[in-house]
């Protein structure tokens, strides 16, 4: 499914490790809107959040730019982003008991024009993920840049296994790991209202429109948020990937965010419960 921005840190991530990003690079701020030249026509690139500061990627990720993640996408390049895409599993059938859709990022395993690559950086264009794919991606910010291999039947003491090992490089990922943290804990995170006590978070909401052209709206949204655990000292390490449906309006979202919060609490709750059984 579409994920929106959700996607960004993993763009992030391949722009960190094709040294297209440093986490310091600042793109400049360009309003609301943007375009890379006049040979875009009409078509300009939106963004909602404002936000003082540098355009550097933890403020990108914090306040969710999509003008930011457009234009790290042409920078990484058409070949890059996809060899990156294609390393982290796109366009290959993910090794899980339940027949699971191959992630996509365009027809044809190639971009089609500027303007697609540009709008895949920040989650549109023609990129498709699938939920336990993208819980794979993100677990490896949390495990060393290695994505663990996901399964579906209990096991007790289980050893990890990985679906894409060195997927990202250590360092980038606990740079995305820290960032994703303060979009949670930083009051202007998109995230913020998701903050609980007594366990750190890190995370990354997602928008995706379903709209037949750039005017149309009649659309329908989807919601995503995923989260993990960030605390290596807890016992309860968890990750959850959620969506909701028809999130065409503000106050929709913020109810998406507060199930979101829940789930991850009752998930979270419940495991250290049968942690304390056992």
């Amino acid at each position: 499914m579409l994920l929106g921005s959700s996607f960004k840190p993993i763009v992030a991530s391949i722009g960190l490790d094709t040294n297209s990003l440093t986490a310091q690079d600042d793109f400049g701020k360009s309003g609301k809107e943007w375009q890379k030249d006049d040979s875009w026509g009409t078509y300009k690139i939106t963004t909602i959040n404002q936000y003082s500061g540098e355009a550097n990627l933890r403020n990108a990720l914090v306040y969710s730019d999509n003008i930011f993640f457009a234009k790290l996408a042409l920078k990484i390049g058409k070949d890059n982003l996809a060899n990156g895409l294609n390393k982290i599993g796109f366009n290959q059938q993910i090794d899980f008991p339940i027949s699971i859709s191959s992630s996509k990022f365009a027809d044809g395993n190639e971009f089609e024009s500027e303007i697609q690559l540009a709008d895949s950086g920040y989650g549109q264009g023609k990129i498709l993920v699938s939920n336990m794919h993208m819980a794979s991606i993100y677990s490896a910010f949390v495990n060393s840049g290695n994505m663990i291999k996901p399964y579906i039947e209990y096991k007790d003491n289980p050893t990890p296994e990985y679906l894409v090992k060195n997927a990202f490089t250590e360092n980038t990922a606990n740079i995305i790991k820290e960032d994703l943290i303060q979009v949670i804990e930083d009051a202007g995170g998109t995230a913020h209202n998701v903050k609980m006590e007594n366990v750190t978070l890190a995370g990354k909401t997602g928008t995706a429109e379903l709209k037949k052209s750039k005017d149309d709206t009649e659309g329908n949204e989807i919601g995503w948020f995923c989260a993990f655990t960030a605390d290596d000292s807890i016992d309860n390490q968890l990750l959850i990937v959620s969506m909701c449906e028809d999130v065409n309006k503000k106050a929709e979202k913020r109810i998406c965010n507060i199930k979101s919060k829940n789930n991850f609490r009752l998930c979270f709750e419940k495991i250290r419960k049968v942690n304390r059984d056992d």
